[in-house]
């Protein structure tokens, strides 16, 4: 009689557990509730990842559309012909914007070396030094700029390679519990299989998800940096080609 019961109970559990799996919910949410706990974490992880993903994603359209604009406007003024060192004083010592910060940092140079009298200097050694120097703290405002520009490409780009094979191992978690549970109701019908699959799939479904909007990013934005770099170092150019002519000029 007890061994008549324990093959009842089995058959029970396997029609039980039929009849749950017919009855799965096939929603996002109901995929994510019935999921194997460590695909679940896999999941929330990939969302975290999505979410910061995107936060990056506005904030480099923001940066780098600001830039642009701002570069503009500073070129404008640059280039109407009015003096630099009134464009300097109207600026002031706390520019907005990366091309700004250049011009400043190399004008700052210029001053101090205007107040020690090596602009009118006539050895050109000295003059050279003082180009020199001009030079060098703009290229090293340039690459701070650009570091501070580039924050989050990193991540990003983790991001779209990673990704995908978080999401894979989370999948073949869910495969082999899915499996496992097959196997021990001796159920191989698709309503059994096909819910604790799903579950699996949708793993990989969100480290795509996840992956592709990172990658597209990252291409993007290393092209709209790389012009933005190579726009301030062309001014960093210019604008030491300008100070060298009033340095042969006498410094007037």
């Amino acid at each position: 009689m007890h061994r008549y019961w324990v093959v009842w109970g089995s058959g029970m559990d396997s029609v039980d557990s039929f009849v749950s799996h017919s009855n799965s919910d096939m929603s996002i949410w109901g995929l994510f509730l019935a999921a194997d706990p460590l695909v679940k974490g896999v999941m929330l992880l990939l969302v975290l990842a999505s979410i910061w993903c995107w936060a990056i994603i506005v904030d480099k359209i923001t940066s780098v559309r600001r830039e642009r604009r701002f570069a503009d406007d500073f070129e404008d003024a640059f280039w109407s012909g009015g003096s630099a060192d009134a464009l300097y004083d109207e600026i002031g010592g706390d520019p907005n914007d990366a091309m700004t910060r250049v011009f400043s940092a190399g004008m700052r140079e210029w001053r101090r070396a205007k107040a020690s009298g090596l602009v009118t200097a006539a050895r050109s050694d000295l003059r050279a030094s003082l180009l020199s120097r001009v030079e060098r703290s703009m290229s090293f405002t340039i690459t701070r700029e650009m570091e501070r520009l580039e924050r989050g490409m990193n991540f990003l780009a983790s991001i779209g390679s990673v990704s995908p094979f978080v999401g894979l191992f989370g999948t073949v978690w869910g495969i082999m519990n899915s499996f496992q549970s097959i196997a021990e109701s001796k159920n191989t019908s698709l309503a059994v299989v096909a819910p604790g699959i799903a579950e699996a799939l949708f793993a990989t479904a969100l480290g795509l998800a996840a992956a592709i909007p990172a990658v597209i990013a990252y291409n993007k934005f290393a092209g709209d940096l790389e012009r933005v770099g190579g726009r301030l170092e062309t001014f960093a150019e210019e604008f030491s080609t300008l100070l060298a002519r009033q340095l042969d000029e006498g410094g007037r």
